[in-house]
């Protein structure tokens, strides 16, 4: 023993290095070891569903997944195959996998799909928004996909949209398995969709909204800065300021207040008339005679200006932070001031990365249904839209309230619903 003991200190530097080294692979296995038990846990309660018995006659709910290989640096695959495929697979689903491998196949795809029970987005905050782009353009597909419930399961860089519906988990095991099991669990939440439509592009639609500024601008050149470590935030921003001080974005902002919430009808399955009784009910609207309408007077819409000079103009949904008993439908518009200093640009900036939708303290904040916005001729820059980039024209923005169902977590529902009462 004293002999292991002075080779040890004979060769402190190797030990050291050891020591260090034997420390990190006993947590990296004890990690390992940690993520299989909650692998196993969630395959047990997915295996609960599937044992469940149903009527022979009954088919099995098919459910059709829209995996984006790229997504996650190119880990998205490997980490659906790992902790969501074997949970859906034991839960008795028909699932059917679609690998979205370039832009735009999950259009493609999607408009060939047959009749499905469920839909499944796995990757991030693009391809929620890819597939969004398939399911709401048209209003008849929007009718019919309305009706069928989406999962997301969380596997991109940005995954806005599983911080409404789903808990905080700093595990991505952990998280990926509680999104594939809340699929399971069947609670869902409606969630708004935001239509942005452009003078001459098809229009575009997001569930988290838009953003137009510096601190948008300034985020997307974090990752050019990846050698300054935890600094790089801050670098960014920092460096943002000597491109043009003050930082100002200029236009026009017309909108309308918001409007009134209808009570939300319970869903009923009727069984469909016989054939003979439905063309009977065609032929006697077709034959009676119209009935003479009395012409209402058609209130007109107030619309309210607003001209901009703001550092940043946000204008989001409200499902970050949902309330299921409101009354009313609006979008919060964010108008940021642009008399901000430099040390207050660069510290609200990192506050941004964490949450880009925040609205600081001097902001103008409106609640709008539908609003326009217009820029002066020559305006450059991008606007983000879901975290994905598009050149800035000025666009009319209006709210779907309620347009798309989302599988959530149980305990984020009743926590949605508790906070209401409060």
């Amino acid at each position: 023993a004293v002999r292991v003991l002075t080779t040890l200190r004979n060769h402190w530097k190797k030990t050291t290095f050891g020591v260090c080294l034997l420390s990190w692979g006993g947590h990296w296995l004890y990690g390992k070891h940690c993520d299989n038990l909650l692998r196993r846990a969630a395959c047990q309660e997915a295996q609960a569903f599937g044992n469940e018995l149903i009527p022979s006659s009954m088919p099995l709910k098919k459910a059709t997944v829209f995996l984006n290989p790229a997504a996650c640096k190119g880990k998205a695959r490997n980490l659906f195959e790992k902790n969501a495929a074997p949970i859906l697979h034991l839960s008795g689903l028909d699932v059917t996998v679609v690998k979205t491998d370039y832009e735009g196949q999950a259009k493609k795809l999607l408009e060939l799909m047959e009749y499905t029970d469920l839909i499944i987005i796995a990757g991030g905050d693009g391809t929620v928004q890819e597939v969004l782009q398939v399911l709401c353009p048209c209003s008849l597909r929007l009718a019919v996909f309305s009706k069928i419930p989406i999962g997301f399961i969380p596997l991109g860089k940005t995954c806005t949209l599983s911080n409404t519906l789903y808990p905080d988990s700093t595990n991505q095991v952990q998280h990926i398995t509680n999104a594939t099991l809340a699929i399971l669990k069947g609670e869902t939440i409606p969630l708004d969709v935001l239509q942005i439509k452009g003078e001459k592009e098809q229009p575009v639609f997001a569930v988290t909204g838009l953003r137009w500024g510096s601190y948008r601008d300034a985020g997307v050149k974090v990752s050019k800065y990846w050698y300054l470590g935890p600094l790089k935030t801050k670098a960014a921003h920092f460096f943002s300021t000597f491109k043009e001080w003050p930082q100002k974005h200029q236009g026009v902002l017309t909108y309308l207040g918001p409007t009134e919430r209808p009570p939300e009808e319970p869903e009923e399955k009727r069984s469909r008339p016989p054939l003979y009784v439905r063309i009977y009910r065609r032929l006697r609207l077709y034959w009676a005679s119209p009935p003479k309408e009395i012409p209402k007077e058609v209130a007109p819409e107030d619309w309210e200006e607003l001209k901009l000079s703001t550092i940043e103009l946000s204008i989001a949904t409200r499902n970050r932070q949902l309330d299921l008993t409101r009354t009313e439908d609006f979008m919060d518009i964010c108008v940021e001031a642009d008399t901000v200093s430099k040390g207050q640009f660069v510290n609200r900036g990192s506050q941004k990365m964490h949450d880009p939708h925040m609205c600081p303290e001097g902001s103008q904040c409106i609640q709008a249904s539908r609003c326009i916005l217009q820029l002066p001729e020559g305006t450059e820059g991008s606007f983000g839209i879901d975290n994905e980039e598009y050149e800035a024209m000025p666009v009319e923005v209006k709210l779907l309230p309620r347009k798309l169902r989302f599988f959530c977590d149980p305990r984020m529902r009743e926590q949605m619903l508790r906070a209401a009462v409060q």
